[in-house]
């Protein structure tokens, strides 16, 4: 296969089927396969080039594993930064990740660079790249949105959104400071995963989607795309991972978005503090669009209810998972979740005084924490934060989705609600899948089993309040 084809050859390459694709590659000398490889947008799928239509501010590429979603974005960035002077964000789920993948990878943009024999600059130990003419790309993380507040950029390319820690955060900051020159643009190459932020841009109008399949990419060994269709075709991990499919929930959740949907009530207003942000179908008892399921009326008023108690599941590690902090409540035998005051990233002391804010601002009569990690030091730790407050461990004798199957049940049967909108644990329960496995947007689902706990605890206590028994 000669190189220096024409356009109608190269029209032609692109038509056929991925098989002929690779063998004409492997046949190639490897000087031509050097040169070859460098002529990307010639071979290049048409999901990996950015698209075509005017007015674009995000370039959304939702592809499975091995798609070319890393050559796709250092080609872009590339093209972008030999076009003058720009600064360029490269963001990636942590540093270490923007630099070993984006910027050092085998089709990262050193690579590119090299393929295209122009001279860049790199200096990691700021985290720096520049090109010939002047452009600038520096390296952001995920886990840090604060660096993202106040450097402003042309473009910004966007890697493995769905692995963010705090995807929101860094994606609004990144998206306030993008605003240099007369069309700024970000592009977003991820393999997708259920979370709000990848819902929440795929339905802005001026964002562009393009799909693309790990059985796509004609550089792949054949071998490894047969054996990865033939051991995950058609399973859920399949169609995520391989496919590029978005799954808004796990096949066989505990807690379907239907499910959460139909027992969703108003939220109530906390007994003691300020309520902080209300949802557009008003508050707690207002007239307004919000159904109540199941025939019942708006929930009681939080000083109302029968008992109030905050679920805690500590991280195992300074730093490491969410610290799930979940407020819940009864009233006559109906329990509701009041509030999600988990805390990510936290030092003991910090999500400590997390609880005890959550506690005191709704008047929880004590707090439930798992004491499977360093039981202790968990129990010592929270009430050093709050003295006075009272603090009940519990120890995890079962899985976190067996744990929540009797939740669960309550759910359908009309004896639970959420008491307004909490996106983030909502998506964790939503990942709950019968059989025990958990296929949410975390890493582990500490809000969701917070929850549990709090639900589980008020599923088996008193009420505590005073009865008359007659004899």
């Amino acid at each position: 296969m000669p190189l220096g084809l024409t356009d109608e050859q190269w029209r032609r390459f692109r038509l056929l089927e991925p098989d002929e694709q690779a063998r004409l590659i492997a046949d190639l000398s490897p000087a031509d396969a050097l040169a070859f490889d460098a002529d990307f947008e010639a071979w290049a799928h048409r999901n990996q080039l950015p698209p075509q239509s005017e007015g674009w501010r995000v370039w959304l590429m939702l592809a499975g594993r091995g798609f070319g979603k890393t050559r796709a974005g250092a080609e872009w960035v590339h093209r972008l930064a030999m076009q003058g002077q720009k600064r360029i964000a490269l963001v990636a789920a942590s540093i270490d990740e923007a630099r070993s993948v984006m910027v050092e990878g085998i089709s990262g943009l050193l690579k590119i660079a090299r393929n295209r024999r122009i001279k860049v600059t790199w200096e990691p130990s700021l985290g720096r790249l520049t090109w010939p003419k002047g452009s600038v790309a520096t390296l952001y993380s995920g886990d840090n949105p604060d660096g993202l507040r106040g450097p402003e950029h042309h473009f910004a390319w966007a890697d493995e959104l769905a692995k963010w820690r705090q995807a929101e955060a860094a994606w609004d900051n990144l998206q306030m400071g993008l605003r240099l020159g007369p069309r700024a643009r970000a592009l977003v190459t991820t393999t997708p995963r259920p979370m709000r932020l990848l819902e929440r841009i795929r339905g802005q109008q001026w964002t562009v989607e393009t799909r693309g399949r790990t059985s796509d990419n004609v550089s792949l060994p054949r071998r490894f795309v047969e054996v990865m269709i033939a051991t995950y075709g058609g399973t859920r991990v399949g169609r995520q991972e391989l496919d590029g499919e978005l799954m808004t929930e796990a096949e066989g959740s505990l807690f379907p978005r239907a499910l959460l949907e139909r027992c969703r009530v108003a939220p109530l207003l906390p007994p003691r503090g300020r309520w902080r942000g209300a949802p557009e179908w008003g508050l707690c008892g207002e007239a307004g669009p919000h159904r109540q399921p199941f025939g019942l009326p708006p929930p009681p008023m939080g000083e109302e209810l029968d008992r109030i108690v905050v679920g805690v599941d500590p991280p195992a590690s300074v730093g490491g998972d969410a610290c799930g902090i979940v407020v819940a409540g009864r009233h006559d035998g109906i329990l509701y979740v009041l509030a999600d005051s988990s805390v990510g990233g936290a030092s003991p002391d910090r999500w400590a005084r997390a609880v005890a804010r959550a506690a005191d601002e709704w008047g929880a009569s004590h707090v439930v924490a798992e004491a499977n990690q360093g039981g202790a030091m968990v129990e010592s730790v929270l009430k050093a934060a709050d003295a006075g407050m009272k603090v009940r461990l519990v120890h995890a004798s079962k899985g976190k989705v067996a744990r929540a199957e009797p939740i669960a049940i309550r759910f359908e049967a009309g004896k639970a609600f959420l008491a307004g909108i909490f996106p983030e644990l909502e998506d964790e329960l939503a990942g709950l899948m019968v059989g025990g496995a958990y296929d949410g947007p975390s890493k582990s689902p500490d809000r969701a089993d917070a929850c549990v706990w709090a639900l589980t605890e008020l599923s088996e206590t008193r009420t505590g309040l005073p009865r008359v028994r007659m004899l």
